[in-house]
């Protein structure tokens, strides 16, 4: 099995808008920003030989998320939280950079990297898969996830005993966010359900209570924080070790842009503010 996109283990541990509106910049042409000074204490990456980084907007580190997938990324009263929202800003200050997001459909991201304009980096619990990897250049990895298949609470013809079986069914049908591993997951492992993609996690969620899906598949860290709250009377029936490593998306024809964030997520590692940042939005 292809290692795939989102079981709560920090790689720290294992190794050391609207569409497409952007929070906090305008929609300027790339630029190119001579780093500015860096917070104090945190260090500065040069990441060219002449000290320069390309970015969308200069003295900005922009990110493409698709704040819909706590406790990765989400959006409460206009603000951006959760693991890979407060390591964006953390990788931003050690270079000494603002933190911009932008929002974009999870499916979105990666081509809106590839294609440039919009963002500098895609940041929204993106797994490295190979067929990722033609398109654009990732980080080293910042956490590891597996997956998860969750039905109603009251549901007895899918269960913890007989789900593997239950849910390769024609009669069944998955709810799953279009583009991510989790619908990989489900079109390997399900290959006689069918699949209902939706561009929002939380609407899979909505449409297993609503009768529209039997189930829905995704990450474990999420599954997990979807059912401990709004969907409190859906219950995992499935998980699976797949081992997916999460990291920062960025475009090939950027690679000092990787180098940089690399030496900032090396950094945030051994100085323990990236197992810090995990257990705060793990807790």
């Amino acid at each position: 099995m292809n290692i795939t996109r989102r079981q709560f283990v920090p790689l720290a541990a294992a190794s050391a808008m609207a569409a497409f509106g952007v929070a906090g910049c305008s929609n300027d042409t790339a630029s190119t920003a001579t780093g500015s000074t860096p917070a104090a204490d945190t260090g500065s990456a040069d990441a060219s030989s002449d000290g320069e980084l390309t970015l969308f907007e200069s003295g900005k580190l922009t990110f493409a998320t698709s704040p819909d997938y706590p406790p990765f990324e989400n959006l409460e009263d206009g603000e951006y939280v959760g693991l890979d929202m407060d390591l964006g800003r953390a990788i931003a200050d050690y270079l000494g950079l603002e933190c911009v997001y932008t929002n974009i459909d999870f499916d979105g991201i990666i081509p809106a990297i590839v294609a440039g304009g919009q963002a500098d980096a895609g940041l929204s619990g993106i797994s490295i898969t190979p067929e990722r990897e033609e398109q654009v250049l990732f980080t080293d990895p910042y956490y590891i996830d597996n997956q998860a298949v969750a039905v109603m609470s009251d549901n007895t013809e899918i269960t913890e005993d007989n789900a593997a079986e239950a849910l390769n069914n024609e009669a069944v049908t998955i709810a799953v966010q279009s583009g991510s591993t989790g619908a990989d997951f489900a079109a390997e492992n399900f290959p006689n359900a069918e699949q209902l993609p939706f561009p929002n996690f939380t609407d899979a969620f909505a449409a297993v209570q609503a009768g529209q899906a039997d189930a829905v598949c995704g990450n474990k860290a999420v599954v997990d924080q979807m059912l401990a709250g709004a969907y409190s009377d859906e219950h995992t029936v499935l998980t699976s070790a797949t081992g997916e490593e999460y990291a920062i998306a960025v475009s090939q024809d950027n690679p000092d842009l990787v180098d940089a964030m690399n030496e900032a997520i090396a950094a945030l590692t051994e100085d323990g503010t990236l197992d810090e940042i995990i257990a705060n939005n793990m807790g």
